[in-house]
């Protein structure tokens, strides 16, 4: 959606007061520790765009809260994997050999939109080492979260994933769906039955960048869909508008849960 497609659709501007008046009507609370999916255009015309956002829901939660992001750079990663697109076999070496080294502070984000690229380099945000699935946060357990992402299993037990499904952390949808609901895949990890692969990504060693290699599973994302739409039936899923988008808000630990159950008969 272009610039000029959100300000036809948009009644008026929304501000920050307003977008952080209005998270707190569907139900962020001050202390609050959430993991936040964003559409910046489904919100209409926002006065500061991506940064109101951030300052938006940094406001709602107060630094007594704890916000989190998916900060992912799938490009950070085994091109033999890349499939959106594909690249050809001859390049695969090249691109091993030239990949920079993964920085917290400067490998940008990849297909997870303006809010979650601004987020990451927004002043007192820590981003974890994970070259491909990291996460960013903000606020009083930022660090316990965020701290030792392992390389294997990336999404898995000892993830910023499974922290906050351990803090009992909530989700939020601003104008996205369950189709790239990061939550999901802690629950891949809890099911027998993934496909194991090998991955890799370039990263500092002691000041020294080396190709390193890992064991991970081969995420599948196809089936979200269909276990939000089952899990929103079943649990409580809060429902509002936040500017123009559509939002949704609920618990991480219940949706994993959920969704454990579902895969687990899926693959027996």
């Amino acid at each position: 959606m272009t610039e000029e497609d959100v300000i036809q659709r948009t009644y008026r501007p929304y501000t920050r007061e307003q977008l952080a008046e209005e998270l707190s009507n569907l139900g962020i609370r001050v202390g609050d520790t959430i993991m936040v999916h964003t559409s910046l255009s489904s919100l209409g015309y926002v006065v500061g765009g991506a940064n109101t956002v951030v300052e938006a829901l940094m406001e709602a939660l107060t630094p007594e809260g704890t916000l989190v992001m998916p900060t992912q750079s799938p490009y950070w990663s085994d091109p033999v994997h890349w499939d959106h697109p594909p690249v050809p076999t001859t390049w695969w070496s090249l691109l091993r050999e030239g990949m920079p080294a993964y920085d917290t502070r400067t490998t940008p984000t990849a297909g997870m939109g303006q809010v979650p690229e601004r987020f990451r380099t927004y002043p007192g945000v820590i981003r974890s080492d994970h070259p491909k699935n990291s996460f960013a946060a903000w606020g009083k357990e930022a660090k316990p979260i965020i701290q030792d992402h392992p390389l294997c299993n990336s999404l898995g037990e000892e993830s910023p994933l499974a922290r906050l499904y351990d803090k009992d952390a909530q989700v939020l949808f601003i104008g996205t769906g369950y189709a790239t609901n990061t939550c999901f895949h802690l629950a891949e990890y809890r099911v027998p039955g993934g496909v194991e692969i090998e991955e890799g990504a370039a990263v500092n060693e002691a000041g020294k960048r080396v190709w390193k290699t890992y064991r991970d599973i081969d995420h599948e994302t196809e089936w979200f869909e269909a276990i939000g739409i089952a899990f929103e039936q079943q649990q409580n899923v809060r429902m509002g508008r936040v500017g123009q988008a559509e939002c949704r808000l609920f618990s991480l630990r219940e949706a994993v849960d959920f969704a454990t159950e579902w895969l687990t008969q899926k693959r027996s």
